[in-house]
């Protein structure tokens, strides 16, 4: 995998070391059956968040319809929405 791995908090990056740093991105979107403990577990378990931060994420994605909850490259991003989808949550991985 290289040097490549998930951080433990979001870091804060401006739009253009997003677009040359971590080109692709995982959004997440709202679903009818997942509680927000299910939702707010399995972010966890996939980007290594806080709970807090993952509590964050997963009211954006319950107000808004979807949210981005993880940069990277390629592959960080298809392990990420993979265990996301492990419970079924429906990801989207864009660039």
């Amino acid at each position: 995998m290289g040097n490549t791995q998930l951080n433990p908090e979001p870091r804060v990056l401006d739009s253009e070391q997003i677009e040359t740093e971590l080109p692709y991105k995982v959004v997440l979107y709202n679903d009818d059956w997942h509680t927000f403990d299910e939702v707010i577990n399995q972010i966890i378990k996939a980007v290594h968040c806080s709970i807090q931060q993952a509590r964050k994420y997963t009211f954006e994605v319950h107000l808004k319809g979807m949210a981005v909850v993880y940069y990277g490259d390629m592959a960080s991003c298809l392990k990420v929405s993979s265990v996301l989808e492990e419970i079924a949550l429906h990801t989207q991985i864009l660039g």
